[in-house]
């Protein structure tokens, strides 16, 4: 029987069997110290495909950061097939300063591909296509929403790529949503470079949430099962057929002031329900925020401090009501029935 060769990244040979944490230089502070992106890496005994968790690539999303830390440690990548590559954190600069851009203020999504001679965004973008991306065959970026707003789990797709469903129907996340890629983002630089990236969004910035890193952590073991890299052992099919949405609409503030949300995220509406209500500071004036259309609750904000045109809720259609009210019920089940946090576990 042929050895596998060992899986060489950031001029690092990893044998195979064996997991290493290898630190890929990026830059330094103004003070001379080193930053890194540090990517752990699983390379099993037996052939197999290349796969890539990223997190962090937005600063303060957090979420991911914790999916990724629970699935290392899951006894389903014994006897992995194939490589892992997990990178926790893509952009430490933001995370050391919970921050979800560069120093520069720069958007790391907005910076792909990059290039090695440019801005710090650009070089960090250009070394993470390089060594992380290229290596890899499929690849699967964590995010959540930015602060002040939280988005219920989903993973997102672009019209036209068929793989990408494919594999968003196996992650089984309650909601796939259909959206265009954006120029400049990781999903962007990776198609052109024939990989196929899915996006995971979920939860809010700075902040845990256990239905979303549940979602998230059997997500990608599903993936991976689906792929042959890892058993069926321990890995539970999703509960329901995720819901998938072709389109959807944010909902804004029709006034400045106290925003009080009568909906959660995950809530299927029906067109005229009453999803929030906005009132002046004196309690003199109130005005509602009403569903323009029947769907799903997938986004909204968590400050209850609004200016007038400020995003309140993200509302998702649906192909079917019925059904969607019956997968939401059968997904929160199911994301129930695993156990919480541990008391020194929580931030």
């Amino acid at each position: 029987m042929i050895k596998r060769p060992g899986f060489d990244i950031g001029g690092e040979l990893i044998p195979p069997g064996t997991r290493r944490t290898v630190d890929l230089p990026v830059s330094s502070l103004s003070d001379h110290t080193p930053v890194n992106m540090s990517a752990h890496v699983v390379h099993g005994k037996t052939e197999g495909p290349v796969v890539f968790v990223s997190a962090g690539v937005h600063g303060d999303e957090v979420i991911g950061i914790e999916i990724v830390r629970r699935l290392l440690k899951s006894p389903a990548l014994r006897g992995l097939k194939g490589t892992l590559i997990v990178v926790p954190i893509v952009n430490s600069f933001g995370f050391i300063n919970r921050s979800r851009y560069l120093p520069d203020r720069r958007d790391l999504n907005r910076s792909f591909p990059g290039n090695e001679g440019g801005s710090l965004a650009a070089r960090l973008a250009h070394l993470f296509l390089k060594e992380i991306v290229s290596r890899s065959d499929v690849g699967i970026d964590l995010h959540s929403a930015a602060i002040h707003r939280i988005n219920y789990p989903q993973v997102r797709v672009s019209p036209e790529d068929a793989v990408a469903r494919e594999m968003a129907d196996v992650f089984g996340a309650p909601i796939i949503m259909e959206l265009a890629i954006r120029q400049g983002s990781l999903r962007n630089s990776a198609k052109e470079l024939g990989k196929t990236v899915l996006l995971y969004e979920a939860g809010e910035g700075l902040r845990f949430d256990e239905v979303s890193v549940r979602a998230g952590q059997a997500g990608i073991l599903r993936v991976m099962k689906s792929l042959g890299m890892i058993s069926a052992r321990g890995v539970a099919p999703a509960k329901a057929r995720p819901q998938f949405c072709p389109s959807s609409k944010w909902l804004r503030a029709p006034m400045g002031g106290l925003f009080r949300s009568l909906k959660a995220d995950g809530d299927p509406v029906r067109q005229g329900d009453v999803l929030g209500v906005v009132s002046d500071p004196f309690g003199e004036e109130e005005t509602e925020v009403v569903a323009p259309f029947d769907g799903i609750i997938v986004g909204r904000a968590v400050l209850p401090v609004v200016n007038e045109g400020d995003a309140v809720f993200h509302l998702a259609r649906v192909q079917s009501m019925k059904q969607a009210e019956n997968a939401m019920d059968d997904h929160s089940s199911q994301l129930a029935d695993d156990p919480m946090f541990d008391e020194d576990e929580i931030i």
